[in-house]
């Protein structure tokens, strides 16, 4: 969880899962009066016993694009990011109570995230910084490198190569200021805002900025401080953090081999700048420590239906705000400060506002705690869950890979380890329209971004292949039967204005290699002549104005209780895609009830 505000762009950070935390105990005093922190032998003891986790995320750069090619390791595995940015690394060895995620690649620096891992698939968000270079300095003369907003640091000349050995030329100083204030800042930080404080002791931490610093040498080597020589760093302190800021407070690195935060040394107000003098270049920290619990909190509906995908906001009157988002086992945990009265509200950020869908009053907590809360029904909330089966492009499950929906600017991402896939969120918009694009991460094949349409509260949107040679496709399921599968001798026809019906008239047929037993197809439609995008029913032949689909000719369907919904979701224009999906029931010729459903992504041809 993160201090300080709310951040509303944060989609897949800092999840955390149920863990339960003995190392930090508290006994009476001899005295009997004030407890005694217990603190163990050696810091990574809070972290528990080895474990084996799955871990699923995304690195991004500044503009929330996403980096492909960025290595990321943990503990003794490695995986790359692909096209979207994604990484996958499955049972791989962890701590019960911390797990450390590495991201590097060249013209980056070094990224990081550490997360207490949760029993189910482990989702990060990395946002990588560039190693813009803001100074150059050279060795053995005093000089000072500064940024626009203040931020500075002072060197005395002396350097070291990563061996120890003295170096000798021009030192390039890469440096980014990170801002609490900043939406952004959870994201690119390293690690979380987890530390060792001096004794040794574990605490939560609530950071008033950052500032990381990189030496590079003349062939681009890393650098550092030669033994003995510190340099003075100044880090601002945002406007709206001045109340809360102490004339003096601790200085804290990130200590990368680790992946926590350890205090050394401490920073001075002098205006709006903390100054302070530092050993060593990493990350540098001004925080304000506490003693701290973890809470667990867990969110369903009415129904008791798990509510993943939101974003749990807890708020202490002394630390600010802190949160995270909802893993897909419906939780989430991590740091808050011990023995306050707490404020916790559930947002579903970027589709429902920055209004609470639940409040309440929470606290004070003495110990590790986990609660749950029941978000009401509301008429204003619509809770959506979309399944299907995501196959390679050989027909066989998908064992190592992601799905991905986009709606309404956000993007929800889902493992699938076993050819399936479930994501739930709660919208609060009309648009009832959202799109689906999965990656089969071992071949390294993608299905296109096909649009759908929700059919509240469960859409079942089939199977989809990822096949990269396959740029348009018509499939259908007929009851749960075998899934037709047309990738070949698809053609599309559009009229404005046909002769047999009044309106724009749209034909889309496909005749040839399939998966399955039938290789034919063929779709009518007459479209709104105002808007062509939109829900169509069955077309009726017999009433000359009427407007909808009918997929009859090559399927045995009857006219007689056809309740089939068409859902025309995008009509590009010549060469960009049709975008069509159905679902519904309907009776045979001889009487026999029967369910379809079946996706068109084809390419208009007129």
């Amino acid at each position: 969880m993160k201090i300080i505000k709310k951040f509303p762009n944060l989609i897949l950070v800092l999840l955390f899962a149920l863990v339960s935390l003995t190392s930090c105990q508290k006994d009476d005093s001899p005295s009997g009066g004030e407890q005694q922190e217990i603190i163990p032998d050696t810091f990574s003891e809070y972290f528990g016993n080895e474990i084996s986790r799955n871990f699923l995320g995304n690195v991004i750069d500044t503009n929330k694009n996403p980096i492909e090619g960025v290595t990321i390791t943990i503990g003794n595995e490695t995986a790359t990011t692909d096209i979207n940015g994604v990484f996958i690394i499955n049972n791989v060895n962890v701590k019960e109570r911390f797990g450390y995620i590495k991201a590097e690649k060249a013209g980056y620096i070094h990224g990081s995230r550490s997360v207490v891992p949760s029993n189910g698939t482990n989702k990060v968000t990395i946002m990588l910084l560039e190693a813009t270079v803001v100074g150059t300095v050279s060795s053995g003369s005093a000089e000072t490198v500064s940024m626009a907003n203040g931020s500075s640091v002072s060197f005395d000349g002396n350097f070291a190569k990563e061996d120890g050995s003295v170096y000798t030329g021009s030192v390039n100083v890469i440096m980014h200021h990170l801002d609490p204030a900043d939406d952004d800042m959870s994201m690119q930080m390293p690690g979380m805002l987890y530390a060792e404080n001096i004794n040794g002791a574990e605490r939560m931490l609530q950071t008033l900025g950052m500032l990381a610093v990189e030496l590079r040498g003349d062939n681009g080597e890393d650098l550092n401080l030669a033994d003995g020589s510190t340099s003075e760093i100044k880090i601002p302190v945002d406007a709206s953090l001045m109340g809360m800021a102490p004339a003096t407070i601790p200085l804290w690195y990130f200590d990368e081999v680790n992946g926590y935060w350890k205090e050394e040394g401490q920073a001075t107000l002098q205006g709006n700048m903390y100054v302070g003098n530092v050993s060593h270049f990493s990350f540098w920290n001004c925080d304000i420590p506490a003693e701290a619990i973890t809470l667990c909190v867990s969110a369903t509906d009415d129904d008791d239906n798990i509510l993943s995908n939101l974003y749990i906001s807890i708020t202490s009157a002394t630390f600010g705000s802190r949160g995270g988002y909802i893993d897909d086992n419906g939780e989430v945990c991590g740091f808050v400060p011990s023995g306050e009265t707490l404020e916790l509200g559930v947002f579903s950020y970027g589709i429902c506002g920055n209004e609470p869908l639940y409040y309440q009053v929470i606290g004070p907590f003495s110990e590790d705690s986990s609660i749950s809360v029941i978000v009401p029904e509301n008429a204003d909330l619509i809770a959506e869950t979309v399944i299907g089966s995501f196959n390679t492009c050989d027909d066989n499950a998908v064992t190592d890979g992601y799905v991905q929906l986009l709606y309404a600017g956000q993007t929800f991402t889902d493992a699938v380890s076993d050819g399936s896939f479930e994501i739930n969120l709660l919208r609060c918009e009309e648009d009832s329209t959202f799109k689906i694009k999965a990656s089969d991460y071992v071949n390294l094949q993608t299905t296109d971004s096909i649009s759908y349409t929700f059919t509240t509260p469960l859409t079942d949107i089939g199977t989809i292949s990822a096949c990269n040679a396959i740029t348009e496709f018509i499939q259908y399921t007929i009851d749960d039967g075998e899934t037709i599968f047309i990738i070949d001798g698809i053609q599309t026809g559009f009229s404005e204005v046909s002769d047999a019906v009044n309106g724009p008239r749209l034909n889309i047929s496909g005749f040839g290699n399939s998966t399955g037993n039938n290789t034919c197809f063929y779709l009518m439609g007459v479209l709104d002549d105002t808007n062509y995008e939109g829900t169509y029913d069955t077309f009726d032949w017999n009433d000359p104005n009427d407007t909808g689909f009918n997929i009859q000719e090559c399927i045995n369907m009857s006219n007689t209780n056809n309740n089939i919904v068409y859902n025309l979701t995008s009509f590009g224009g010549v060469g960009e895609y049709i975008d069509i999906n159905f679902s519904g029931d309907y009776e045979d010729y001889d009487g026999n009830p029967h369910t379809i459903n079946g996706i068109v992504h084809v390419f208009r041809d007129q």
